[in-house]
């Protein structure tokens, strides 16, 4: 097991890159720490299997180093660095036995045929193949096939790291839910460190003890699922994690608060002197549809909002409003009756949100992602 730690890491296509738009990965600094359950979570394009490529030494970074435990590995071929990687789509050997697969790697360390066994034993017992232990890889099927992939990973009891690349992708879907599980138990059961690249927030949340959200090619946010989705520090994050994502819409500075065509929703003071004090060219307010109050009756300081559309979902309705020629998007609880016509809504203070050029703005706190 290993801290990996990123510092100053930049990558590049481009032998001469002219500014941040030419970087797959921008400058950046990260941590994880030996022992953790991490995912890297962002939607396709925004760098995640290019730094997980860099972490493993499949790739070689344009600029900064890699760290495992102090040591700088940017030389080290990915043999050397000890990694173990399980890809997108199932890498076996399908002439060979589902048993043989899982030993190869203990037989190319030269691991004697007893402690083999057992390592195979055990492993094929955690991932449920035991019955497919005396199958040729090449009559299974894709999701056994991953299992399999999976295992050649986690048999090593030497390695550094498991980078996983999307690898539930092949997976059918009323599998996938097990499996995640099963990552879950095993990492509680090995403690290695395990990074999961995944574009899936609910695989990401299912897996992760923390998340780093990528976006062009940054990490613009590191946490539990519970900050991101409560605080989000970056509007991408508060859009991306969510279904529906967080409600964002464009405002103006006002005396008491902030405002947007006839509407004004009153701030703290300490965030109005916060937004006085920051040069910004984009401010934005947001919250999520969990967090809107919906009032049952009419209430005198309460925002009148056209309903525009209710879309029934069994255990909840999605009501779509528009406040002031803003979309709303608003979750109801089941039992929760749909106003008629036009709603009346509130923004709690502790759950709305505002973004000065798409970071969070804070009355006491930075806008730089923390490692």
């Amino acid at each position: 097991m290993a801290e990996i730690r990123l510092h100053n890491l930049a990558h590049s296509y481009t032998s001469t890159p002219a500014g941040p738009e030419d970087y797959a990965i921008r400058e950046m600094n990260h941590i994880w720490e030996q022992g953790g359950a991490y995912a890297l979570l962002g939607p396709s394009g925004c760098g995640k299997s290019t730094l997980l490529n860099i972490i493993s030494g499949l790739l070689s970074p344009s600029q900064g180093q890699v760290l495992f435990d102090t040591r700088v590995v940017n030389e080290l071929t990915p043999e050397k660095r000890n990694i173990a990687q399980v890809f997108q789509f199932p890498v076996v050997y399908d002439t060979m036995t589902v048993f043989d697969n899982l030993a190869f790697p203990l037989r190319n360390q030269g691991l004697a045929e007893a402690k083999v066994h057992s390592k195979v034993q055990e492993i094929a017992e955690v991932l449920d193949l035991q019955a497919l232990l005396n199958k040729k890889a090449r009559n299974l099927s894709a999701d056994e096939k991953q299992k399999v992939s999976m295992g050649r990973g986690l048999v090593r009891d030497d390695v550094s790291a498991i980078l996983f690349d999307e690898p539930l992708t092949v997976i059918d879907p009323h599998l996938k839910w097990k499996l995640r599980r099963k990552l879950k138990q095993i990492h509680e059961q090995f403690n290695i460190t395990m990074v999961y690249v995944t574009h899936d927030q609910l695989e990401a949340s299912t897996f992760a003890d923390k998340i780093a959200v990528m976006y062009g090619g940054q990490i613009v946010q590191f946490g539990t699922p519970r900050e991101l989705f409560e605080r989000p520090s970056h509007t991408f994050v508060g859009y991306f994690i969510g279904s529906p994502g967080m409600n964002l819409i464009e405002v103006r500075a006002e005396d008491g608060g902030v405002g947007f065509a006839g509407t004004h929703l009153a701030l703290p003071e300490a965030l109005q002197q916060r937004i006085a004090e920051t040069d910004y060219r984009s401010l934005k307010v947001g919250i999520r549809p969990e967090f809107i109050h919906v009032w049952d009756e009419p209430y005198e300081e309460a925002l009148q909002a056209d309903v525009v559309h209710v879309e029934d979902l069994g255990t909840y309705k999605i009501m779509t409003l528009d406040l002031d020629g803003a979309a709303l998007k608003v979750r109801l609880a089941e039992d929760k009756p749909v106003p008629q016509g036009r709603a009346c809504i509130s923004f709690p203070a502790q759950w709305l949100m505002v973004y000065a050029d798409e970071y969070l703005l804070e009355a006491q706190a930075s806008n730089e992602v923390q490692p």
